[in-house]
């Protein structure tokens, strides 16, 4: 792309939150790769290394690694620090958000980590006043689906969950109230922003295969996806199109879905997955019979006061298992985005990283 089509220049200052992370990582390159020389790398105080191959090389920062006319600068702290949050947005252009409260069961746990990290940003961004684009990563969880035909495409213009803690799932209900928050204030501070909500992320480093697909319980695999396509992109290509967002002209106030060309059904991966990765007994349950087993698990949830957790509901069957198919068309029209791995290549070396993980266990 041209420095013209882009909201600043290449030297301006990018903060990117959850660097360290399986796409933040990526997302780190993809903007190398865009051309902006000047990065800080919001990272846990405590965690992995950045860029392990620089710290293995007793390297101070990893822009040698990557490119060396770039200035990457690593900021340790802690996003529930407003004072860290102060300090790591001054002079900062463009924010990128990917900072989040992943595989937490607790809502307040999620909702700390998630919403209140969220706000001590805006706020110092509100006081900063010079910010010229938040880019907030949410997830295609927060789509009710219940509303939505059954086989039209569920694209930007579906709506959300209104009530998300109905689907009984922490992080839903955190990324949810985080767009909310975004949103509001947006309105109120004249923040501009865009948010993006990625499908199913894949790549080497992230090994579990999605519910989407099914899930194992009871010591058995239950295949739930059947023939429903699964919204996955390669955290490459996931990688491209956020920082696209951030930086393209015109695009404020816009929410993207982030979703790869030629998706497989979910039997289709899982049997890619029998045989490159390893092989497991799974039972299919067709889609009739899933939607009464969420919906009986859900009223005997109800009847026994969350005794059981509600974690099968009809909020989540229709989130992840009901027929429906992904555009990423909005992606490509407005974005100028394309994949920069396909899905065959993306698949084939996902299920190697698989296998590889396996073998080491």
């Amino acid at each position: 792309m041209e420095p013209q089509e882009f909201i600043i220049g290449r030297n301006e200052l990018i903060l990117v939150t959850g660097a360290s992370g399986f796409i933040g990582r990526r997302l780190v390159k993809s903007l190398i790769d865009l051309g902006f020389r000047n990065l800080r790398c919001f990272a846990r105080t405590r965690g992995v290394e950045l860029f392990p191959s620089a710290a293995a090389a007793g390297l101070n920062s990893p822009a040698s690694v990557l490119d060396k006319t770039a200035r990457v600068e690593i900021f340790r702290g802690n996003l529930l620090s407003r004072g860290d949050c102060e300090s790591a947005i001054r002079c900062a252009t463009v924010v990128f958000h990917l900072a989040a409260g992943c595989g937490q069961k607790s809502v307040p746990e999620a909702f700390r980590n998630s919403v209140v990290t969220t706000r001590n940003l805006l706020e110092a961004a509100a006081r900063h006043g010079c910010l010229k684009r938040f880019v907030n990563v949410s997830s295609f969880s927060v789509y009710s689906n219940r509303q939505k035909l059954r086989r039209r495409f569920l694209d930007e213009s579906c709506p959300v969950e209104t009530d998300p803690k109905l689907r009984g799932d922490a992080y839903t209900f955190a990324k949810a109230k985080q767009d909310e928050l975004v949103a509001d204030y947006a309105s109120r501070f004249a923040i501009p922003y865009v948010i993006v909500r990625p499908g199913y992320v894949i790549g080497p480093g992230r090994p579990e295969i999605s519910s989407r697909v099914g899930i194992g319980t009871f010591g058995m695999f239950l295949h739930l996806g059947g023939s429903n396509t699964v919204p996955f992109t390669y955290v490459d290509n996931c990688s491209d199109a956020i920082a696209l967002a951030g930086v393209k002209k015109g695009v404020d106030g816009e929410v993207f879905n982030i979703v790869d060309d030629d998706l497989p059904t979910s039997r289709e991966f899982l049997r890619l997955y029998k045989r490159s990765v390893k092989p497991f007994k799974s039972i299919y349950l067709p889609h009739f019979i899933s939607y009464v087993l969420c919906f009986l698990w859900e009223r005997y949830s109800a009847w026994s006061d969350g005794q059981l957790p509600s974690v099968f509901n009809r909020s989540i069957w229709h989130a992840y298992w009901k027929k429906t198919s992904y555009s990423n068309e909005k992606l490509k029209s407005t974005l100028g985005w394309k994949p920069r791995v396909a899905m065959a290549e993306a698949l084939r070396r996902y299920l190697a990283a698989c296998h590889a993980s396996e073998v080491e266990r």
